[in-house]
């Protein structure tokens, strides 16, 4: 750099916060960086460590060639092209290496010329790295080589990170700008003495010019530089301009520089107050490109000896990579024309307040820089009408996508003449009946040429583009190198299930070096949409039938494959080297193999959609085949499905369009023998597949499959393409009629007229039933006959009706089912009494939330939902106590309005016990709100379930806002999420330790699922039991471990009857059906291989008993139902796992989202309103739960029939009966009278009887008063002693005292008053 000091003028500072956000980024993890910086291994082209050669020297000019050729050629196909720019003074190449996925091969004319670099790709930022600028500042030239050398070796291997780089950035590296100051420098030479004269120290060119001198500069005054001296300016500018780097560029200049010490990167970045540079690169990048570059100081030493060259690769590492991926950074997005949906090169992108404007590149996409934060941005064009966007969100993380359409201030229309091109939008269609002749002839496709991934991506965006009123394009997900699993719908109402419509699907390349399909299905695209409109056929079928083409189900090992194949497996399996078909679950045989993300994918998208027929184009024969692939013996023998006759008739209407293959003999010179009636043969009769896609389909959805082989060669030339096209185009269009054969119609409520969701349709005598879809819409199909079908669902007397099937077309049939008798009392009872069920109709916003529960609860309800959300996550590395506990901050930080970061307390070796809730109103009370946890890591050894609910907290903070159903989710849910409840034994533990206990106990050596009692003894169970478990708030409990595929219920101890056993179980056989493959119960884990767990759900005593659980303590005290998910068998496997496990959980982890919203929804009050809180409400006899604040209970239940009992001190007792539904809540109101009941009798019989019986004693007391009262005055006045002397009284006292019986006899009484007896015996006479 130039000597002297001076202060840079304010200019500068306009680019502070942006480039402070780039250099600062990385700074807070600086130490942990040089830890790991240092402990990583080098690796070579070829993935193996890196040999100790390549650091013990310097690369010369030959050997820098030499090493380059060797690491593009290293490179996986389509990734690497290498080519100069142009040459130095003395005639030296300028190489620049182009690292990115999908590249064409490399011209004829070899690595030199403007079409060298190959061209650009759309929507993809670039991102180029430029060296040894000043010949004698090495460091850079060496470590530019070695990252290039990384990011080959890592994607070949697969590593997550650099495969996701490569796949979405175009990186170009040139090791050195000034190759001949290079040759001119001399090692040891540190630069330290300003006096060296120019040239012969390496820094200048050959004529003695500093590059970074000679760039034109806009404060610089007089003539500009003659680039004439400077040939390598000369040949870098016009590069830049050539390409026309896109705006988002980051453009490291790596000079004579020290690590990336952060601190002096902040004076040297942003402020640069070191000196003045005019005609320097970067700012030249920044004025007249759209790329911004800043340049790195890598080391104190200019020249460094190439002892320290290994030394200087470990310190750049991560921060080369971690600043390449600041790219995708910002906003992004494409300019397009409104009228013809084509991109618009040269549009202006402009950001108010920022006075640096970008242009488009020549697709019209545009990256634009920006650091968090709200902008407003506009588009600009002449010809065109601008547009601005207001109040645009800039995030932490990937670029906000904004793409503009403009409208133009003239519209021209220009005729097409070779062919008449129609979409719903500009055409009129003609409403043709179906089977109208017409001589009307299809437009055909003229896209004839094999399409690698970038190629098929522009030609589906283009036709996504070009008629939006018939099509959606959407993605399943992405491949192992990341590559989308792109689907094109066609119809008249795309994203849209219309209730009646079947739905059809094509998945080709499902092998990759079978690519007949894959162009086919591309042809067919183009079919459809250019005669929608104007073909009566076409028009027909798009209007009466949901169609989706998945062009390439293994978009990686197509790029793999070669042009000519015929019986090679190379590029056959996908980048993890697994045969895709035979991946999924089998009837017959165990599929061991890992379930790759491809299968995944596909498995979870047909469950989402009512698909009725299929069929998975394939390559290498010429036959349509069709279920069984296989049998229980493993023989090459017929294996005859339920539904042999329709799998028949469907294989023949694909096979008798096609003559070639309804001859039966398709590949003589290479299979002589092999021959097919007709053109069609059953599965495994052919040879043995388990694991297969069709039958896959058939088993497990209502989908009926078929596997096409379409032509001998397997990837054959390209002039071939047409031909195959001819021969197949109407075996495809008569294919997909076939949905419309058999039986179809709607299973309805007799009560309210709607649909019944999973009706089971069933056909006498063949053992094959189908569901209903969500308005109670189903097809089934069937050979033409005559047949008894039966409608049947939960809760519903069954119908059935005798049906004659034709052969034109599916015949109706409807099915109006009543309610069953218990179920119709119990509706009967809604309303009466004291306890009543509601609806809250009164609420909209509460039936649409119900709506959506019933719909996520339906098969395919969860996948709509993945499908549609942002699922992009980083998960390729565990997170140590320090990364997690940053992760959740972020969050926090990125997303204040919905989380709240707490701690519950800390572990043994005081590390926090993080708890992030997730709720619209995080840390705010909403008794009426179910709440539910998810606790992880109580075993250190098992950190997959910690990140798993790691990767669930993002996603649902990603989609917030974004995607509806989670959305409402989050507004109507409190989430809390504990990830580690173990993290001291987390940080001993060590990843790939599959069977180890190493940090299974916490920092005591104690098991904390043994600890969860009355007497916890450890920090961590008490945290947990305090601040969680003895709330008594949570509905739900899920908590994730590892050692097994399984999932477990309460009791872990030994008991010999389980209270609410059913509803455990139900909740436990939830999360095990919505996982690709617990359900089955195989978990196949190495040291347990003939393991088998009916429904993939045990009792957890059964499978591992022991006490002091946590799961055994929520349910007996915290009175919540806990269940507990073992995710793999490995306890600690491999990062590279995470994706798949991720994705095989994903579902499941959000069906417990949904099912927290069921089960019963209760308020209690009183007869005046007022709510009730701690009444006891009693379930089954059994479970009890307490009311919260306002009178609020939620208790999750098992479908069906409960009885209810609520008890509140000074009420009276009430008893309802409840019908919970699988698929809504059941609300119960219960309206509390004022005890009436005394000694358990009622009020008014007790006040009865209480009243009778004081009358009667005080009726009984007068009279005893009145009696004793005359005996007294009898006593006084009528008796008197004869003789009253002391010793006779004594004499009778002792005569008494002996029970003589004439002890009263013996004295002389006399009455000397008459009694009215006497008185009137003595009148009478």
């Amino acid at each position: 750099m130039a000597s002297g000091w001076d202060v840079r003028p304010p200019w500068r500072l306009g680019r502070l916060p942006l480039l402070l956000y780039l250099v600062l980024l990385r700074s807070p993890v600086q130490a942990a960086h040089i830890k790991k910086a240092e402990a990583t291994t080098t690796t070579t082209s070829a993935g193996a460590p890196a040999a100790e050669s390549q650091f013990d020297h310097y690369y010369h000019e030959e050997e820098l060639s030499s090493v380059l050729r060797e690491v593009a050629a290293a490179g996986s196909p389509g990734l690497t092209r290498l080519f100069s720019i142009g040459r130095s003074v003395e005639g030296r190449p300028l190489w620049v290496l182009r690292l990115t996925a999908g590249l064409e091969p490399p011209p004829p004319d070899g690595d030199t010329g403007p079409d060298a670099a190959g061209p650009l790709l759309p929507g993809r930022p670039q991102v180029k790295l430029v060296g040894n600028m000043h010949g004698d500042e090495t460091v850079s030239r060496q470590v530019l080589v070695y990252l290039a050398r990384e990011l080959v070796a890592g994607y070949r291997r697969g590593d997550p990170r650099l495969v996701r780089l490569l796949n979405t950035t175009d990186v170009y590296v040139m090791p050195s700008l000034n190759p001949d100051g290079f040759e001119r420098a001399r090692e040891g030479d540190c630069g330290l003495s300003d006096g060296d004269p120019p040239g012969p120290s390496g820094r200048d060119n050959s004529r003695g010019r500093d590059l970074n001198r000679s760039f034109p500069d806009q404060f610089r005054t007089g003539e500009p530089p003659a680039l004439d001296e400077v040939p390598e300016v000369r040949a870098l500018i016009d590069w830049i301009r050539r390409n026309k780097f896109l705006s988002f560029i980051l453009n490291l200049d790596f000079m004579c520089q020290q690590y990336l010490f952060y601190k002096y990167l902040l004076y040297k970045y942003a402020y640069e107050m070191e000196h003045i540079v005019l005609g320097g690169m970067q700012d030249y990048n920044y004025v007249w490109a759209n790329c911004f570059e800043i340049t790195l100081e890598l080391s104190c030493c200019k020249y460094p000896p190439a002892s320290q060259l290994r030394q200087e690769w470990e310190n750049n590492r991560e921060s080369l990579i971690t600043l390449i991926e600041k790219v995708h950074i910002g906003v992004k997005g494409f300019v397009k024309d409104s009228v013809t949906g084509s991109g618009l090169e040269n549009a202006t992108i402009s950001v108010a307040g920022i006075n640096h404007n970008i242009t488009t590149g020549r697709f019209g996409d545009f990256h634009r820089l920006l650091v968090p934060g709200t902008y407003n941005l506009t588009a600009v064009l002449i010809g065109y009408m601008p547009l601005t966007f207001n109040n645009v969100t800039v995030k932490e993380g990937l670029a906000t996508e904004v793409n503009f359409s403009l409208r133009p201030t003239v519209t021209s229309v220009i005729p097409d003449t070779t062919e008449a091109i129609a979409t719903a939008s500009t055409v009129a269609t003609p409403n043709i009946p179906p089977g109208t002749s017409s001589s009307h002839q299809p437009i055909q496709p003229k896209d004839f040429h094999h399409h690698h991934f970038p190629d098929m991506e522009i030609f589906l965006r283009r036709f996504a583009n070009e008629y939006p009123n018939i099509t959606r394009l959407y993605s399943l997900g992405k491949s192992v190198e990341s590559r989308e699993l792109y689907v094109m719908e066609i119809s008249d109402n795309p994203g849209v299930h219309e209730p009646g419509e079947p739905e059809f699907k094509y998945i080709g390349n499902m092998h990759g070096n079978e690519v007949v399909g894959r162009e086919l299905l591309l042809n067919l695209i183009e079919y459809l949409c250019k005669n929608f409109g104007t073909d009566p056929e076409v028009t027909d079928l798009v209007r009466s039938t949901r169609i989706h083409l998945m062009p390439s189900m293994n978009p990686d090992g197509y790029e793999k494959a070669q042009e000519g194949d015929s019986i090679s497996v190379i590029g056959r399996n996908n980048s993890n080297n697994f045969d895709l078909n035979r991946n999924f679950p089998d009837q017959f045989v165990q599929i061991t193999d890992p379930t790759q993300p491809e299968t995944i994918a596909v498995m979870s998208w047909m469950k989402a959609y009512p698909f009725v027929l299929s069929a998975n184009l394939h390559g290498g024969s010429l036959v349509v085949n069709y279920p069984y692939d296989d049998d229980e013996q493993g023989l090459a023998t017929y294996s005859k499905s339920p539904d042999d006759a329709v799998f028949q008739q469907i294989a023949l209407s694909y096979s008798k369009e096609n003559f070639q293959m309804f001859q039966g003999r398709p590949c003589k010179n290479i299979y002589p023998a092999e021959y097919f009636p007709h053109g069609i043969t059953n599965g495994a009769k052919w040879y043995n597949v388990p694991g297969g896609m069709q039958d896959w389909n058939y088993l497990h959805t209502n989908c009926f499959e078929v596997t096409i082989e379409l032509g001998c060669v397997k990837y054959p030339l390209e002039k071939e393409l047409p031909k195959l096209w001819e021969q197949n185009r109407r075996s495809l269009i008569q294919f997909m009629k076939q949905a419309h054969q058999g039986v179809r119609g709607f299973v309805l409520d007799a009560t309210d007229g709607r649909g019944i969701l999973n009706a089971t349709i069933s056909v006498a005598e063949i053992n094959h039933p189908v569901t209903t879809y969500k308005t109670g819409d189903y097809w089934r199909l069937l050979v033409p006959g005559s047949y008894k079908i039966t409608a049947s669902a939960r809760g519903y007397n069954p119908v059935t009706k005798n049906v004659t099937v034709k052969s034109e077309g599916a015949i109706q049939v409807n099915f109006t089912l009543v309610r069953s008798s218990t179920d119709s009392n119990n509706e009967s009872k809604k309303g009466k009494g004291d306890s009543t069920n509601t609806d809250d109709a009164s609420d909209p916003t509460t039936k649409e939330f119900e709506t959506l529960i019933k719909d996520l609860s339906a098969e395919n309800g969860l996948e709509d939902l993945m499908l549609r959300s942002s699922s992009n996550l980083a998960l390729y590395r565990y997170h140590s106590y320090k990364d997690l506990s940053e992760f959740l901050r972020g969050l926090v930080m990125n997303y204040p309005q919905i989380t709240n970061l707490t701690s519950l307390g800390q572990s043994a070796e005081y590390r926090h016990i993080w708890s992030l809730e997730i709720s619209n109103k995080p840390n705010v009370s909403e008794p009426e709100e179910p709440k539910i946890r998810f606790v992880a890591g109580i075993h250190g050894n098992a950190p997959v379930g910690t990140e798993l609910l790691l990767a669930l907290a993002e996603f649902l903070c990603l989609n917030y806002k974004k995607n509806p159903a989670v959305t409402q989710l989050i507004d109507r849910t409190r989430i809390v999420i504990v990830p580690s409840l173990n993290p001291d034994g987390r940080e001993r533990a060590q990843e790939k330790d599959c069977t180890s206990k190493i940090g299974q106990t916490n920092a005591h050596g104690k098991d904390l699922d043994t600890d969860f009692t009355n007497n916890a003894s450890q920090p961590e169970t008490k945290a947990i039991i305090e601040n969680l478990i003895q709330k008594q708030d949570f509905s739900l409990s899920v908590a994730l471990d590892g050692g097994s595929v399984l999932v477990t219920y309460a009791y872990d101890k030994p008991v010999q009857t389980v209270e609410n056993k059913e509803t455990l179980k139900h909740l436990a056989s939830l999360y095990a059906n919505n996982h690709p493959s617990m359900h089955m119960g195989q978990p196949s884990c190495p040291n347990k291989s003939d393991e088998n767990i009916p429904g993939g759900v045990m009792r957890g005593a059964e499978w591992h008993s022991h006490l002091g659980s946590m799961k055994d303590y929520s349910v007996t005290y915290g009175h919540c139902p806990e269940i507990t998910v073992y995710t793999s068998c490995c306890y600690f496997p491999s990062a590279a796992q995470l994706p798949s496990l991720w994705a095989e959980n994903k579902k499941s982890l959000l069906s417990m989202l949904v099912e927290v919203h069921k089960g019963v929804h209760g308020f209690v009050k009183d007869k005046s309103g007022k709510p009730v809180s701690k009444a006891v409400i009693v379930l089954n006899e059994g479970i009890k739960v307490h009311t919260k604040e306002g009178g609020y209970f939620h208790v999750l239940l098992a479908p069906g029939f409960h009885n209810i009992n609520a008890i509140a001190e000074g009420y009276q007792q009430q008893h309802s009966q409840v019908f919970v539904h699988h698929d809504a809540a059941s609300s119960v109101v219960i309206v509390f009278d004022t005890d009436n009941r005394i000694f358990g009798l009622p009020r008014e019989l007790v006040v009865t009887v209480s009243g009778a019986t004081m009358s009667a004693l005080i009726l009984t007391a007068c009279i005893i008063w009145c009696i004793c009262s005359i005996k007294s005055n009898r006593h006084k006045d009528g008796f008197h002693r004869l003789r009253q002397h002391h010793d006779e009284y004594e004499d009778e006292i002792r005569m008494m005292s002996t029970g003589s019986k004439k002890s009263l006899l013996s004295h002389e009484f006399q009455d000397e008053t008459d009694t009215e007896e006497e008185t009137l015996y003595s009148s009478k006479h």
